[in-house]
């Protein structure tokens, strides 16, 4: 297994300290002394180093944003294998815009103000036989997949509805254009 060192090994050390009691972000983050990766390092160390760290999609339970390691057993960590031409098709099929918020790569994101980076969210968790496949991915900003935040406006703009389009299908995209374009003129 690889070294832990840096962050990750201080939030070891507390999920240690902390065996089955439920922590959420606003704990975690100074822990890991990071205001935006400390997310990544949980999901590092249950992802790729073998912690039972689990998080809302494991147990109903658990909020988003909200961790709880079950044991200090290792599993058999899971390995990285979406492919650059993995994301680039994900990317292409539904555009450069997070799935979950409609955020649009490289532009500020809405929740936090910094340029939207993107990564691919799997539709079946990897822990529950989820694969990394293009049908099981799709590209979700940092902040709708550390389960932060949802931004949603409240009166559709015409930018979020073209975001909203945009997440969809070419195909689907072809097939609603005009009806979209006479919503938001009509």
């Amino acid at each position: 297994m690889a070294k832990v060192d840096g962050a990750k090994k201080r939030l070891l050390a507390h999920f240690l300290a902390n065996i089955g009691r439920v922590m959420d972000g606003d704990e975690l983050r100074p822990v890991a002394n990071n205001r935006s990766e400390w997310a990544r390092r949980v999901r590092e160390l249950r992802d790729e180093q073998g912690y039972q760290i689990l998080s809302h999609t494991d147990r109903a339970d658990l909020k988003p944003g909200q961790y709880v390691m079950i044991s200090p057993e290792r599993k058999e960590a899971a390995e990285r294998a979406i492919s650059k031409e993995t994301r680039a098709r994900v990317l292409e099929v539904y555009g450069s815009i997070c799935y979950v918020c409609g955020a649009i790569a490289g532009e500020p994101n809405p929740a936090n103000g910094r340029a939207t980076a993107l990564h691919m969210g799997h539709i079946k968790a990897k822990s529950h036989g989820g694969d990394d496949t293009v049908s099981n991915l799709r590209p979700v900003c940092m902040v709708c997949n550390t389960g932060a935040s949802n931004i949603t406006a409240e009166l559709p703009s015409a930018k979020r509805m073209i975001a909203e389009l945009r997440k969809a299908p070419r195909a689907e995209q072809l097939e609603q254009h005009p009806i979209r374009w006479n919503h938001l003129i009509g």
